[in-house]
């Protein structure tokens, strides 16, 4: 359905051009006065210049071509600005429109089309640390936001399971055990079904390992084992499977508990094949060069302002980097989804990076030119007095003590308030936690840093994930005291609260297009903050379960039932939803 600024604009420019004037000059703003009017339109001033004549006139005369009946107030004031208020009876209708539509009747901006959201990072045999948080949970905001909008998604989380780490795990594993089959080359018999590490053991061997990377000696052992590895030597491949069964159950168990879910589980490994051929083709084509001994593909622009140097494919040395497997990852991506787009969630350190990749990516054809590519770089997470977060040794912290310390502070609150029977204390525990967790996160802009603060992510009033959902609790009670209320219609406001939550409301397709135009969560964290607000504001200031009146008690009803129904489509978007009481 059509959003109400571009219902009233329209309203306006017929105005205007009934009135003599270019319909151009009736754009339709939210007012930045909500205490003088709701819109604002600030044509007549611009129109004055071109029909020269007083702006006040061009004003009047265009509002007596307007439609009372759709504004409580519709007036041109000094010098030339045309204020409005829409009418109750024009808010009921729309949100009834809304009501009974699909999702709210938001657009399908992104329908028949595909996103590949390329999210999370993690890399096997290391455990998740807090650098992880961001990707993960603005990545899986994003998928569903993009989902939610129409379009058909698919989350990848490329892991990082190809490089010199499992070299380095590799050499270790030698060094420790040399007499295991994997390491005979003349051994032809089946390799052991169990792994000859624990997950324990082997996020203690991998550290080990990358200490030893200064070693001439082991380091060169690493490499080659990552070379052998790649080429496909048996012993390794099979160390390699163990590695990937061990890891891979314990990333599941983690992101599960983010409620971060991915479609595919695709990796380095599965862009690894498709390299050869690409690189073949691109110096064949002279869209790779030879630069000082590397093959370069330059990625210069006339337009650009700063200098953006070649992308490296193959170093001099003959291997391959970061940037030679995202290509190939977008062959493959090509090749099997052919996406509409292409969404990567990174930190924003590599902002270069993904520029060089994007503009090799179209200059070679490997995507076609009207493939979309968008790098959503992520500030970082800081600890509460604005430095690096660090664990109390010095260490980084990992990403499931970051849970854990969140979970064991909210079970804390939620005991010494006894706001849920002891049989219920942990999942609603779980579900207050996660909330707090990544509405602390996705409040921010994706690109600033910011700091975590424990306290203030769980407390249960102001701008919090908490706060938010104590909101929806509140509507799910009124409501269940009630009775069934799915049916009843929206009515006209009967009063300034019922208003102002009404207009609330009707933001919600528009916040959804800005955030997905943006790729900013945070918008939406923004609004459903605004509309919490205006839920509890109505709540305060008007007898809803003891109105007499049982028309205008059906009425507040379907008015806070539609707004809990949009602020949990809000929170599913961004990965967390409500306990039942609170």
């Amino acid at each position: 359905m059509e959003k109400i600024l571009d219902i009233i604009t329209a309203k306006m420019q017929a105005a205007f051009e009934a009135s003599g004037y270019d319909a151009s000059f009736g754009r339709v703003n939210l007012s930045n006065r909500p205490d003088l009017c709701e819109y604002q339109c600030n044509g007549a001033l611009a129109a004055a210049k071109q029909y020269k004549c007083a702006p006040i006139k061009i004003a009047n005369e265009v509002v007596a071509q307007l439609d009372a009946a759709d504004y409580d107030l519709v007036e041109a004031v000094m010098p030339g600005f045309i204020n409005l208020k829409l009418s109750g009876k024009f808010l009921a209708e729309y949100l009834e429109e809304m009501r009974k539509a699909a999702d709210f009747g938001v657009q399908k901006i992104g329908a028949g089309k595909l996103c590949v959201v390329d999210y999370g990072g993690a890399n096997v045999a290391k455990p998740l640390h807090i650098g992880h948080l961001r990707p993960a949970i603005i990545g899986e905001a994003l998928k569903r936001l993009y989902a939610f909008m129409g379009y058909n998604t698919i989350g990848d989380i490329h892991l990082g399971d190809w490089g010199l780490q499992m070299g380095l795990i590799i050499a270790e594993l030698h060094e420790r055990q040399p007499d295991l089959p994997y390491f005979d080359p003349d051994f032809e018999g089946d390799y052991p079904a169990e792994s000859p590490f624990t997950l324990s053991e082997l996020e203690e061997i991998y550290p080990t390992a990358s200490k030893k990377k200064s070693d001439p000696v082991f380091a060169e052992k690493a490499h080659t084992a990552t070379y052998e590895l790649q080429q496909g030597r048996r012993g390794y491949r099979a160390i390699w499977d163990h590695i990937m069964g061990v890891s891979l159950p314990d990333l599941h168990r983690i992101y599960d508990l983010l409620d971060v879910h991915y479609e595919k589980w695709l990796g380095e490994s599965d862009a690894d094949p498709f390299i050869p051929a690409m690189v073949e083709d691109l110096k064949n084509r002279g869209i790779a060069v030879q630069s000082e001994g590397a093959w370069v593909v330059p990625v210069a622009e006339d337009t650009d302002k700063k200098e953006v140097p070649p992308m490296i494919l193959i170093k001099s040395d003959g291997s391959a980097i970061y940037a030679t497997t995202d290509l190939a990852t977008m062959v493959q991506r090509m090749q099997d989804w052919n996406p509409d787009k292409m969404l990567y969630v990174t930190d924003k350190r590599q902002n270069l990076h993904f520029e060089q990749v994007f503009r090799a990516a179209h200059k070679s054809g490997i995507v076609k030119a009207e493939t979309e590519l968008e790098h959503v770089g992520h500030g970082t997470m800081n600890g509460k007095d604005g430095k690096p977060f660090k664990t109390r040794d010095g260490g980084t912290l990992r990403l499931e003590q970051l849970i854990n310390d969140m979970t064991d502070f909210v079970r804390g609150k939620v005991i010494e308030n006894k706001i849920v029977d002891e049989t219920e204390v942990e999942a609603t525990t779980a579900k207050i936690a996660l909330a707090a967790l990544k509405y602390g996160d996705l409040s921010n802009q994706p690109t600033k840093d910011y700091n975590f603060d424990l306290e203030r992510f769980a407390a249960f009033e102001g701008n919090t994930g908490p706060y938010i959902l104590y909101t929806i609790v509140r509507i799910k009670s009124i409501l269940a005291k009630y009775g069934v209320w799915e049916h009843l219609p929206i009515q006209l406001p009967a009063n300034p609260f019922a208003k102002d939550l009404m207009l609330a409301v009707t933001k919600f397709g528009p916040t959804m297009e800005a955030a997905l135009k943006a790729s900013a969560p945070n918008l939406i964290c923004a609004y459903i903050y605004e509309l919490s607000g205006a839920v509890n504001k109505f709540y305060h200031e008007t007898r809803i379960l003891t109105e007499e009146n049982e028309e205008l008690k059906a009425g507040y009803i379907s008015l806070i039932g539609l707004a809990k129904e949009i602020l949990e489509k809000c929170i599913y978007i961004l990965g967390f939803s409500a306990p039942e009481k609170m």
